[in-house]
């Protein structure tokens, strides 16, 4: 990653790394609007950018129990993740969890998001985690993340989630 560094989040990074995520995020919630229609599209999901900027914000600030990181090149942000440790998936006190990750779009194809997760992976190796999870959707919106994903070494297991409008 030459010129490029992964770093711990500082707060002065908040407004660029929720800013990304929109960014990043945009083609994800197209998809998911192509994919339910309108009204059910609608009923999930009224204002995103709204719900998304809070979710990334929230992550952001607990500290204590997500870790969260940026890729930086140049001085410009250029991706995040954010895990948490021990998330006791399936009762289990040694699982990792990604529970977000984004690439500026401007930057992405470049190998950050595969860089950021092979960082996470390692921290989590580090502190004595034995199992890493990831979600993501199976719609074309979410088809680099799960290239991503499976790049890092993640094995995808198939999950349908359904809606209807009433």
């Amino acid at each position: 990653m030459m010129n490029r560094y992964i770093r711990p989040f500082s707060p002065d990074d908040l407004e660029d790394v929720v800013q990304l995520s929109l960014l990043a995020w945009a083609p994800v919630f197209h998809s998911f609007k192509q994919v339910l229609g309108s009204k059910i599209y609608s009923l999930l999901y009224p204002d995103w950018e709204q719900a998304q900027s809070a979710v990334v914000e929230k992550i952001c600030r607990e500290h204590e129990k997500t870790l969260v990181w940026v890729a930086e090149s140049h001085g410009t942000i250029t991706g995040f993740i954010a895990y948490t440790l021990n998330s006791q998936e399936n009762g289990q006190n040694s699982t990792g969890e990604v529970e977000l990750l984004a690439v500026h779009p401007e930057y992405q194809n470049q190998g950050i998001g595969t860089a950021l997760n092979h960082f996470a992976l390692e921290k989590m190796k580090e502190s004595g985690i034995k199992l890493a999870i990831v979600g993501t959707g199976g719609d074309s919106g979410h088809a680099p993340a799960r290239r991503t994903y499976e790049k890092a070494g993640y094995v995808p297991l198939p999950i349908m989630r359904y809606y209807q409008a009433l």
